[in-house]
């Protein structure tokens, strides 16, 4: 008698998914909005020693070569970083494109080419994004440690502080891609058999430990550019006033 093997069917979830995605479409649609308009505003983007991380570095303030707001000189580079992440691309394509929106969901019925038609095959530039975000994270390391700096006297203010922990949470961002850990160690298959072997892997299994943590820290990065920027705008329209802690 010919035995049948039992037929497995996985269970498809088919009245959760949404909830995975939800957040997602909040979180980035309410800081893109936001973004998009403070961006745009050109103004209350400076309050001595504060300066808008959405403007650094801050470019043509007096409008000499560009007549638009100085956020917008400078705004492809980060909006380039993390439009082309690995997390972000799998968040924003299944909240906002469906593509699939879950794991164990079906795919929509389409032609499916991935990121090998354009628009999307542009999200292969990463890495060169990954090399200018070095570029703006000096800068606001250079803004945080001037917000020590009032009146030519050293001070903290409560600006001070979240300048500090909103460029620390972009560092970690940074430091957890799956980009830079591929480029310092990842791409090999021998450390004993490179040269700095050791420094390599040891900065791979440390970088390694940061990726563990890369959406915590896409998203706390996220929130912490916003606030940052939002308590800069507080401060410089005359709505709050900064409170001096030393």
């Amino acid at each position: 008698m010919a035995s049948t093997s039992p037929t497995v069917h996985a269970a498809v979830p088919t009245g959760s998914w949404w909830t995975q995605i939800a957040p997602v479409v909040l979180g980035l649609g309410a800081f893109s909005v936001y973004a998009t308009w403070r961006a745009f505003e050109g103004a209350y983007f400076w309050a001595s020693p504060y300066l808008s991380p959405f403007y650094s570095p801050l470019l043509d303030v007096h409008h000499h070569y560009w007549p638009y707001s100085p956020a917008l000189l400078i705004l492809g580079g980060p909006l380039g970083f993390r439009a082309t992440c690995y997390y972000y691309r799998k968040a924003y394509y299944r909240a906002f494109f469906l593509d699939p929106p879950a794991c164990a969901v079906a795919e929509r019925k389409r032609n499916y080419c991935g990121e090998t038609r354009f628009p999307f095959i542009l999200q292969n530039v990463h890495r060169y994004f990954m090399y200018l975000a070095i570029v703006f994270l000096v800068f606001l390391w250079h803004d945080a440690l001037h917000a020590f700096v009032f009146a030519d006297r050293f001070g903290v203010g409560l600006g001070t502080l979240v300048l500090l922990v909103n460029v620390m949470l972009l560092t970690l961002y940074f430091s957890s891609c799956h980009s830079l850990r591929h480029l310092l160690g990842g791409k090999l298959d021998c450390f004993s058999c490179t040269n700095f072997g050791n420094a390599r892997h040891s900065t791979w299994r440390g970088l390694s430990f940061l990726n563990e943590h890369h959406m915590l820290f896409a998203w706390t990065s996220l929130f912490s550019v916003g606030l940052a920027d939002f308590y800069v705008r507080l401060v410089s329209s005359g709505a709050i006033r900064d409170l001096r802690l030393l």
